[in-house]
């Protein structure tokens, strides 16, 4: 039995918990941070729920990416740390910067508290925003090579991705000391749901179960969050994947429609709502002049997201399973826990 001890960020998050799992597998022992330890119980839940009673094996600390107290304590005595939690799309975003300086500063705040602690390598969790975002349209596949073009038409999201990020590889070119880095880019990630409190690409799939009426012409990879938490653990230890980034997507990126063309095969009476339409580009254009959340889907339309996870197959023998897995697992471990009826 492994008994390093492993920090993992945002422990309420789905691909955190994710993590948790696999390393609890894998015989780690893991420390979580939380902003309230009034989420302990419902963590203990989901992590039941995906096969785990954690235990005396999993333990909380409280600490916040805006704040500096906790962080030596959630950082003491761990061999590693999986850094996943991050700003995500909540709408209360005013300014760009409400996006950027969180991120940034949160990853700082990390890898300082585990360069101080002695930790030996970080894996960061980053996304495929910080790679595929103001270009024009490839001719090839995205890879680990590009960089999102902050010049182009780009979210703030993107951008706080892209941005926080190098900050991390910045400082430890700068200022690492013997800390050493990993960074995952995943796609949109799926996988099977352990509560409500699921991912942001999750709710792709729950719209399509509800019954969205069409699909803008979308195109996107995807990763199950299972085998995304393999990834982890295999840039975490593996001597390859030291100072790299890994691209994480299974097999082709997918247009939107497909997914709802799987869901109404795969899950007979369940998936009979998801969508048979594909909105025509220039209506997804006209409807984002009125509606402003749409108007980043407008950029996408038309447009191949298709990328490569060749290097993470090729060094770190990693074997994602069928995208469509992924979808279904989603769908019925919603329609399992009640989050869809």
């Amino acid at each position: 039995m492994n008994e390093a001890l492993v920090l993992v960020t945002g422990g309420t998050g789905f691909i955190a918990q994710h993590c948790i799992l696999a390393l609890l597998r894998e015989g780690y022992r893991v420390r979580t941070t939380v902003r309230t330890l009034a989420r302990e119980a419902e963590v203990r839940g989901n992590l039941r729920a995906g096969g785990a009673e954690a235990g005396d094996r999993l333990s909380f600390v409280v600490a916040d990416l805006s704040d500096d107290s906790g962080w030596a304590e959630a950082a003491a005595g761990c061999a590693y740390v999986m850094h996943g939690a991050s700003p995500t799309p909540s709408g209360s975003q005013v300014h760009e910067d409400d996006w950027i300086r969180p991120a940034v500063d949160g990853n700082l705040r990390v890898l300082r508290a585990a360069r101080a602690a002695g930790v030996k390598r970080v894996v960061l969790t980053s996304a495929f925003g910080a790679i595929c975002a103001g270009h024009r349209e490839l001719q090839r596949p995205f890879n680990e090579t590009d960089w999102s073009d902050l010049s182009g038409d780009v979210w703030p999201y993107q951008k706080s991705k892209t941005l926080s990020e190098r900050a991390a590889w910045d400082f430890i070119a700068r200022e690492g000391g013997g800390l050493e880095l990993s960074v995952i880019n995943p796609t949109a990630v799926l996988g099977p749901v352990l509560g409500p409190d699921y991912s942001h690409s999750v709710r792709l799939v729950t719209d399509m179960l509800k019954g969205q009426r069409a699909c803008p012409k979308v195109n996107c990879g995807f990763v199950d969050a299972r085998d995304l938490a393999d990834l982890h653990l295999s840039a975490m230890t593996h001597p390859a994947a030291k100072g790299e980034r890994f691209l994480a997507i299974s097999g082709e990126s997918l247009w939107l429609i497909d997914v709802a063309r799987v869901l109404r095969r795969r899950m007979g009476a369940a998936g009979g709502k998801a969508p048979m339409w594909q909105m025509p580009n220039w209506l997804v254009r006209l409807a984002a002049r009125r509606n402003p959340a749409l108007r980043g889907v407008a950029t996408l339309v038309g447009r191949n997201m298709n990328a490569t996870s060749e290097k993470a197959i090729r060094l770190l023998g990693w074997t994602p399973r069928p995208s469509e897995e992924a979808i279904v697992a989603s769908a019925e471990t919603l329609l399992g826990l009640g989050l869809v009826r």
